[in-house]
C-alpha cells in the first residue's frame, strides 16, 4: 500500500490529465490534495512542513512565470517590430516543408537553448516560434517538447551531468567527463532516432492521409541529421568534457542541416504543410529588415546564457546582485527556493527583448505592447502551475517526516530496485523518466535516483558507468513528458487545458526513447 501511496505522484496525475482529459487547473489540484494527504497520513510529514512546501511551490511558480513572460514578451516584440516576418521568409527560402522547420527549430535550435539555459526554456522559446511559422498550437507545443529531450543530459551547461551525479562517491570533473562520454556514446544509437520521432509525431497526429508516406520520405535526412548530432556530441565530450556537448553539438548541425535543407539533399521533393494552422496568413511583402537583424536578438539570448554561465565575474554577479532565494523557509532549513533573478533565462530573454528594439531601431512602445500581450497569455496557468509545483514539492520534501520513512521517491526506487534487479539495465532510463516526469528536472531527477542506481548496480554487478548515463539520458527523456513543463508549453501556445491532451502525444515517444536506451545499455553491458 504504501508503493501505491507513494504512486500516487504518477497514477492521479496520469487518470486526470490522461485519461480523462482534465485540464492542469483541476486535474493537478486532485492530484496535489491527494499527495498532500498521503504525506500527511501515511509519511507522517507534519503540518508545518507541508505547507513550507507549498510556499515553496508558491516561490518557483514565479520563478518559472518570469521565464514565461520573458519567452512570450520576445516572441511579441519581435512580431511586432516585423522581424518574425523576415525570419519566416528566411525560412521559406531554407525549406517550406514543416517537418524541415520543426526539426531545425524544435531540435537544433532548441537545443541550442537547452545548452546554455535548461530548465525548459527550450520548449518555452520553440513553441511561439513554430506557431509564428504557421504551426497549429498543439503541433508547436508537441513537437517542441519531444525535440527537447536529447540535449537535456547536458543543458545548462552540463548541470544535469555536475550537479545531478554531484552525491555519487568520488564524484569530480574526470567522473563526470568519464560519464558524459558514456551517455553520449549510448546516444549514438538512442538519440540518433529523436528527429525521425519528431517527424512521425507531426505527420502521424496533424497529417491529413500521407501520414507514412510523409513520414518514411523523411527518414534519409531525419537519421542523418540525427546520427551528424550524437555523433558530434560523442566527439565532443571526449574533447572538451560534459558542459559545452548540446551547444557545440547543436551549432555543428545547425549548418548542416540548413545547408542540406537548402539544396534538398536527402529530402523528398513534395513540400509537407499539414500541420498548418488555418488562420495562418503568410505576409507576402518582402521584408527590408536583413535576415541576421531579425535573428540578432536570439543570439544575444544564447551569448547572454552562455556568458553568464562561463564568464567567472559575470557569474558571480548575476548570482549574487537581486538574489531573491528564498531560504529556510518557515525555519525549516531543508526547504528553500532559488530565484537568481538576473541568472534567470526570463530575464536575459526580456533584456533580449530591449535590446530587439535598439538593433531594429522600434520605439518603446513596441515591448509595451508586447508586455500586456504577455501578460494576458499567461494569467490562465498560474494556478495549473502552481497546484504542479505543490504536489512535486510534497512529494519530494516526504523524507521530512515523523516515521523517519525514506522520501516517497527514494521508496518508489528502492521498490523498483528490489523487484526488478534482474533487468536493471532497461528499469535504469525509465527510473531517470519518472524523476523527471515528477518534478520536472533532470537534474533533480539524477541527483534523486543516481546513488540508487549506483546502489543496484553495485549490488548487481552492472557496470556503474552504463547505469549511470542510462540515468542521465533518461531523465532527459523523461523532459516529454514532465507536468509542469507541458503546463508552460501549453501556456506559451496559448493552449492552457489542452495539457492532457498533449502529454497523450509525447507519451509514446517518451517510452520509446526509454526502450532505445535500454537497448543501447545492454549492448554495451555485453561488450564490456
Amino acid at each position: 500500500m504504501l508503493l501505491i501511496g507513494a504512486l500516487s505522484a504518477i497514477i492521479v496525475p496520469f487518470i486526470t490529465l490522461v485519461l480523462l482529459k482534465m485540464p492542469a487547473t483541476r486535474g493537478m489540484t486532485i492530484s496535489a490534495l491527494v499527495v498532500i494527504l498521503v504525506a500527511y497520513t501515511a509519511w507522517g510529514m507534519e503540518a508545518m512542513v507541508i505547507f513550507s512546501s507549498i510556499l515553496q511551490a508558491g516561490h518557483k511558480t514565479l520563478t518559472i512565470l518570469w521565464i514565461l513572460f520573458g519567452a512570450i514578451i520576445l516572441l511579441n516584440t519581435l512580431q511586432n517590430t516585423g522581424a518574425i516576418t523576415r525570419i519566416n521568409q528566411g525560412f521559406q527560402i531554407i525549406s517550406e516543408d514543416m517537418r524541415v522547420q520543426a526539426v531545425i527549430v524544435a531540435f537544433l535550435f532548441g537545443s541550442l537553448i537547452e545548452g546554455a539555459a535548461g530548465f525548459g526554456t527550450p520548449a518555452m522559446v520553440t513553441g511561439p516560434l513554430l506557431i509564428a511559422l504557421g504551426f497549429k498550437p498543439i503541433a508547436a507545443a508537441t513537437t517542441a517538447l519531444i525535440a527537447d529531450s536529447t540535449a537535456v543530459a547536458f543543458g545548462a551547461v552540463g548541470t544535469p551531468v555536475a550537479v545531478g551525479l554531484s552525491n555519487i562517491s568520488g564524484a569530480s570533473v574526470p567522473f563526470f567527463n568519464q560519464i558524459a562520454r558514456q551517455a553520449t556514446l549510448l546516444d549514438l544509437f538512442a538519440g540518433t532516432f529523436i528527429p525521425f520521432i519528431v517527424v512521425v509525431i507531426l505527420t502521424t497526429f496533424f497529417g491529413k492521409q500521407s501520414g507514412l508516406k510523409a513520414t518514411l520520405s523523411m527518414l534519409p535526412w531525419t537519421l542523418f541529421i540525427g546520427i551528424t548530432y550524437t555523433g558530434a556530441a560523442f566527439i565532443f565530450a571526449r574533447l572538451f568534457g560534459h558542459e559545452f556537448v548540446s551547444v557545440l553539438a547543436s551549432l555543428t548541425v545547425l549548418v548542416i542541416a540548413t545547408l542540406t535543407a537548402r539544396k534538398g539533399w536527402l529530402l523528398p521533393k513534395d513540400e509537407w504543410k499539414e500541420a498548418k494552422n488555418e488562420n495562418f496568413q503568410m505576409d507576402k511583402q518582402k521584408s527590408k529588415m536583413g535576415l541576421f537583424t531579425a535573428w540578432a536578438p536570439y543570439l544575444v539570448v544564447v551569448l547572454l546564457l552562455l556568458f553568464t554561465r562561463i564568464i567567472p565575474w559575470l557569474n558571480t554577479f548575476t548570482k549574487t546582485v537581486l538574489n531573491l532565494s528564498w531560504n529556510n523557509i518557515l525555519g525549516i532549513e531543508a526547504i528553500h527556493s532559488d530565484w537568481l533573478f538576473l541568472y534567470s533565462p526570463g530575464t536575459i530573454l526580456t533584456v533580449s527583448a530591449l535590446i530587439a528594439l535598439v538593433i531594429q531601431r522600434k520605439s518603446f512602445l513596441t515591448i509595451t505592447r508586447a508586455a500586456k500581450q504577455s501578460v494576458s497569455t499567461i494569467k490562465a496557468t498560474v494556478f495549473a502551475l502552481f497546484a504542479t509545483l505543490a504536489m512535486v514539492q510534497v512529494f519530494s520534501n516526504s523524507g521530512l517526516n515523523m516515521t523517519d520513512m525514506t522520501s516517497m521517491p527514494q521508496y518508489i526506487a528502492l521498490s523498483f530496485a528490489n523487484n526488478l534487479g534482474s533487468i536493471w539495465i532497461f528499469v535504469a532510463p525509465f527510473l531517470g523518466e519518472l524523476g523527471s516526469f515528477i518534478t520536472g528536472s533532470a537534474t533533480v531527477s539524477t541527483l534523486t535516483f543516481a546513488p540508487i542506481q549506483y546502489s543496484v548496480a553495485s549490488q548487481i554487478q552492472l557496470d556503474h558507468n552504463v547505469v549511470l548515463a542510462s540515468q542521465l539520458l533518461g531523465s532527459g527523456a523523461g523532459n516529454m513528458i514532465c507536468v509542469h513543463n507541458v503546463v508552460a508549453a501549453s501556456a506559451v501556445v496559448g493552449l492552457t487545458g489542452k495539457e492532457g491532451e498533449i502529454i497523450q502525444k509525447t507519451l509514446v515517444p517518451a517510452i520509446i526513447y526509454g526502450v532505445l536506451i535500454g537497448i543501447a545499455g545492454f549492448v554495451a553491458i555485453q561488450l564490456l
